[in-house]
């Protein structure tokens, strides 16, 4: 069994009939911070969603191991409470629900508790929205309901403050933000890595400014279902200036 906090190998995936995924393979381990790169329909999105157990997507060839086990037949449920989180590109609104009883049904969950009292999860809340620098009655808003596109990303943040994850993948956290809310938000990314130095973080982005404020381990491009180049964050820069057509594979005519 590897030690490794998520092993993806020789991952192949199908929607629809159609192949997405043609064989990647990527190691995290514990407390690193990896970038996933690469043009619009590489798979990059449909990467993250499958290692949360997305059900429309269907693993066809290869593995998913987290914390070295074959996590291939777990539900997403089965995923979430593992301690793997999935910050959405869209979060969706839920009207009628608080943040404050959405996170209190999550965090139950996630530390497999029938349930919490509410001033237990307001206690946790409150703190983690002052260091996060969020306005108090923010907890009793229906959950991404008339929020921001800022606001419902903060919110993601919060959640994987307040949840734990060993793993968290953000897709496309900095999608539709300025560059203050930009800002923001990674610090707040920042803020939950300094508390959780374990916990392993997958983040999907188009663009450079995100990570130089998050400052990944390692920057991966997938391109066409693959992962074609692996570097550090100067292969990020490296993108920014020339782009992707110098990292595509040949085309064998």
């Amino acid at each position: 069994m590897t030690s490794s906090l998520l092993e993806l190998r020789d991952l192949q995936v199908h929607a629809d009939g159609a192949s997405i995924l043609r064989g990647v393979n990527l190691t995290i381990n514990a407390g690193e911070v990896h970038a996933l790169m690469g043009p619009n329909g590489a798979g990059k999105s449909t990467l993250a969603n499958v290692i949360m157990g997305h059900p429309g997507y269907v693993v066809t060839g290869g593995s998913i191991h987290f914390h070295g086990e074959d996590i291939a037949n777990w539900t997403p449920d089965e995923r979430a409470r593992a301690g793997i989180f999935l910050a959405f590109q869209y979060p969706e609104a839920i009207p009628g629900v608080s943040v404050v009883q959405f996170l209190r049904q999550a965090i139950a969950a996630r530390k497999g508790l029938e349930e919490l009292s509410v001033l237990e999860v307001r206690l946790d809340l409150m703190e983690w929205m002052e260091r996060l620098g969020m306005d108090p009655a923010f907890a009793e808003r229906h959950l991404n309901d008339g929020f921001s596109g800022g606001e419902r990303k903060r919110n993601e943040v919060l959640q994987m403050a307040l949840l734990e994850p060993a793993l968290a993948l953000l897709d496309e956290t900095d999608s539709g933000l300025d560059i203050d809310a930009l800002r923001i938000v990674a610090r707040g990314v920042r803020t939950v890595r300094d508390e959780h130095a374990d916990m392993g973080v997958l983040v999907v982005t188009h663009y450079v400014k995100l990570l130089e404020e998050i400052k990944p381990d390692q920057v991966h491009v997938l391109i066409d279902g693959r992962i074609e180049s692996s570097g550090d964050a100067t292969l990020a820069q490296s993108i920014e200036e020339r782009g992707y057509d110098e990292l595509r594979p040949p085309v064998i005519r």
